[in-house]
């Protein structure tokens, strides 16, 4: 499986991430210039109001709202925690590790939040999930800082292992190695890639971790509520962090300094792929050159088109997602129904789990898929889909299908779902229905191309338009770009943008300039 990261970004609509796998679309992630509360930042908070009937608090961390966090998140060293800032505030402890602390005891697992927390008082906390809809941010004390190879556990000192790593002997030499090289009063988390890597790897992701609570000590002195403590990696960085191997061939980024961070941090983490990072520099669009925007506007609105005719409709609701899988026109390519309808449930099986990483779809979804009569089809589709689902890397819990067809999931939700408006407001026409005859376009065209060559005495021009429009000018044995390289004596280069409205046009100079008129 190829595997290739495009990254775009533009000053109005910033960072936006997209993954492809074989060059079809599998994740897309935005990122806002200046973007707050991220999953996996810390803030220093203000415990703002108990709620003992939700066994919750609620929680300043400088957003609108105030943010949740639940008796279960508080984890079971809290009271360490709790002690740590104390002391750490008041100037006692000095160290920036855990050495000398005297860890308290683990909180009771079915103990009330109003024994442990109480109103006004500060407690380091986490982003454990976004502000969605209405909501604020959902909170977590029990802190862990990620790397590539390991995560850092403050209060703890067990160490723990991916359960995807399945050999024994490999396991009894990562925790080994993990034991001799981590400080005291810390756990680690061992993550799947680690797999097969060596001491130095380990020990010098744990080092870059290690630093980065050495940094949180420091700044817990001196910042205060609502102020941010550690920040996460930024969401280009975090997705190299997590899923970076050697199926990547090409990462392509279209802004210089963006470029230059990601091509340090991958010469950091794995400096053999250092060489797949390109700055791209054409005049086109990076996401309509690498076939980006044509698959994002096929694949968000309510309805998405299968191969063969059948199609999914997809339906959010305030509780669950509901999607419902169509036959449509699909040619039976087989006479037995029932087994025309499980080639159907297999196509849409592989696109829902695709859509649901696209659209960062969480909480419970409920598909309803094509009546199959007989068991050992129903199965077959559910082992199937578990199959689509593995590459997922939010947790999911997927049922099997019903006697009605219906196939339930409930998938991790940590942040907003994705959305894209493939409907818009039609900018030609502003909304009219009406838009300036072509014939009168290609006039316009022409008479900025006669100006821009004639008085300005411009080369090496390209003119970028609708493809339609483009089709219009270069169709034909003696076509209309013919006919001004015979007018004019230079030749015009016609890019077609799929993203231009009908009568958008723009020129372009040998230096990739755009030319204002």
């Amino acid at each position: 499986m190829v595997k290739e990261l495009i990254i775009d970004s533009t000053p109005e609509n910033g960072v936006t991430i997209a993954l492809l796998q074989d060059k079809q679309l599998v994740e897309l992630n935005k990122e806002q210039a200046g973007s707050h509360f991220s999953v996996g930042d810390i803030y220093l908070g203000r415990i703002k109001k108990i709620m003992p009937g939700l066994n919750a608090a609620f929680v300043d961390v400088g957003y609108d709202k105030d943010a949740f966090l639940h008796y279960l998140d508080l984890g079971p060293q809290v009271q360490s925690l709790l002690k740590l800032t104390r002391v750490v505030k008041n100037g006692s402890y000095q160290e920036n590790l855990l050495n000398s602390l005297k860890l308290e005891k683990d909180i009771d697992k079915a103990g009330k939040i109003s024994d442990v927390l109480s109103r006004n008082i500060l407690i380091p906390v986490q982003i454990a999930k976004e502000p969605i809809s209405t909501k604020g941010p959902r909170l977590s004390s029990d802190l862990s800082i990620a790397g590539r190879f390991v995560v850092l556990v403050p209060f703890s000192s067990s160490v723990s292992i991916s359960k995807k790593i399945k050999a024994s002997a490999e396991r009894t030499r990562l925790k080994k190695i993990v034991e001799s090289i981590k400080p005291a009063n810390f756990g680690v988390i061992i993550r799947t890639v680690s797999e097969g890597k060596g001491v130095e790897e380990l020990q010098k992701d744990l080092l870059d971790l290690i630093s980065k609570w050495e940094l949180f000590t420091k700044r817990l002195k001196n910042v205060e509520p609502p102020q941010k403590i550690l920040g996460e990696m930024d969401r280009a960085s975090t997705i190299l962090r997590d899923i970076l191997t050697d199926e990547f061939t090409h990462i392509h980024v279209n802004d210089s300094s963006i470029y230059e961070e990601v091509k340090s941090y991958v010469q950091e983490i794995s400096p053999e792929l250092e060489k797949i990072v390109k700055l791209y520099k054409h005049k086109e669009p990076i996401f309509d050159h690498f076939g980006v925007e044509k698959q994002i506007k096929a694949s968000f609105g309510r309805t998405v088109n299968l191969q063969g005719g059948a199609y999914l409709v997809i339906e959010h609701t305030e509780a669950l997602h509901v999607i419902d899988v169509n036959s449509g026109n699909r040619i039976a390519s087989k006479e037995n129904q029932e087994d025309n309808a499980l080639l159907v449930n297999k196509e849409a099986a592989r696109e829902i789990a695709r859509q649901l990483r696209l659209r960062d779809m969480g909480g419970i979804v409920v598909i309803d898929f094509i009546d199959m009569h007989k068991p050992q089809n129903r199965k077959e589709l559910y082992t199937y889909l578990k199959e689509c689902m593995a590459e997922d890397r939010a947790r999911h819990t997927i049922l099997p299908p019903s006697k009605f067809g219906l196939v339930q999931i409930t998938r991790q939700r940590v942040r907003p779902e994705m959305s894209v408006v493939t409907n818009e407001k039609c900018p030609a026409c502003d909304g009219t229905g009406e838009i300036r005859s072509s014939i009168v376009l290609l006039d316009d065209i022409e008479n900025n191309l006669s100006f821009i060559l004639e008085e300005q005495n411009e080369k090496g021009i390209t003119l970028f338009v609708h493809p339609y429009i483009g089709a219009y000018i270069t169709s034909g044995l003696i076509s209309l770009r013919m006919k001004w390289f015979f007018k004019y004596g230079k030749w015009i280069k016609v890019k077609s943008i799929q993203s231009y409205h009908l009568t958008e046009f723009h020129f372009f100079n040998l230096k990739n300039e755009e030319i204002k008129l």
